[in-house]
């Protein structure tokens, strides 16, 4: 059986990504950082329904966490699979920001997204890189913010500049990893109804409409339109595809 670790795979997109891949046979790691209960859930959810799930936590910004969470990983992977390694790895843990000026932004904010957006990544990709099988794959969850396609938004200069190193760090690793037939790409959601951003669809449902009045396909995006791409990205359909940000958005904002 192959295996799929999933960071920020309790809600939204990581969530759906976990059951979709499941769905294909594979066996998920998830990860959870606040909330053990949805990650919990989410693992039982999949076995109910026939799949094969383990729920650890971690936080993706606590670079001292790195070591630990890879022991707690190789036993998961003992434990409930006998193997020593993966297959997959989906980077996708993030976090929302209110829109804030740039001449309001605290080195607090800037740290915060570097963090979970691309330093927590990028040193957990290497961390695991040893345990990640020859011809496997990595996808990492951008945004579509961090695409020079994109129009800017104001007050997300700090999220759109974190989301965009992504970008370049997809087409950098998918250089260095291609000795070992690793694929590398990232997916680039536009705005999509998840629990970022304080919840803020549930709360304001008044800002759904005009959203997809501005999407090509006249609807606002779902974690599972998301998980789609991301699990099309890990299948053998997308084996000579690498160093691509595939946009999933239904042409926001054309």
């Amino acid at each position: 059986m192959q295996i799929a670790v999933i960071t920020g795979g309790s809600s939204g997109i990581g969530q759906a990504t976990a059951v979709e891949v499941a769905k294909r046979g594979i066996g998920v790691v998830l990860t959870y950082h606040g909330s053990p209960e949805r990650g919990l859930e989410t693992a039982e959810r999949i076995e109910k329904d026939g799949g094969s799930a383990v729920a650890l936590q971690f936080d993706v910004s606590n670079q001292g966490a790195l070591s630990g969470f890879r022991d707690a990983l190789s036993a998961a992977l003992q434990d409930k699979w006998g193997r020593d390694t993966f297959d997959f790895l989906v980077n996708n843990a993030g976090v929302g920001q209110h829109p804030v000026p740039f001449e309001d932004t605290t080195e607090a904010l800037f740290d915060q997204m570097v963090g979970v957006h691309f330093k927590g990544p990028y040193f957990l990709t290497q961390t695991l890189l040893p345990l990640i099988t020859d011809g496997g794959a990595i996808v990492f969850t951008t945004s579509s913010s961090g695409l020079l396609s994109s129009r800017p938004s104001y007050g997300y200069s700090v999220y759109g500049s974190v989301k965009g190193a992504q970008v370049v760090l997809t087409r950098y690793l998918a250089k260095e990893l291609s000795a070992r037939g690793i694929r590398v790409n990232a997916v680039a959601p536009g705005v999509t109804r998840t629990r970022l951003g304080d919840d803020a669809f549930a709360k304001r449902p008044e800002l759904i409409q005009p959203i997809a009045d501005n999407t090509a396909l006249g609807r606002i995006g779902e974690a599972e339109d998301v998980a789609a791409a991301i699990t099309f990205l890990l299948s053998p359909e997308a084996r000579w595809v690498t160093a691509q940000t595939l946009e999933a958005s239904g042409g926001y904002d054309l």
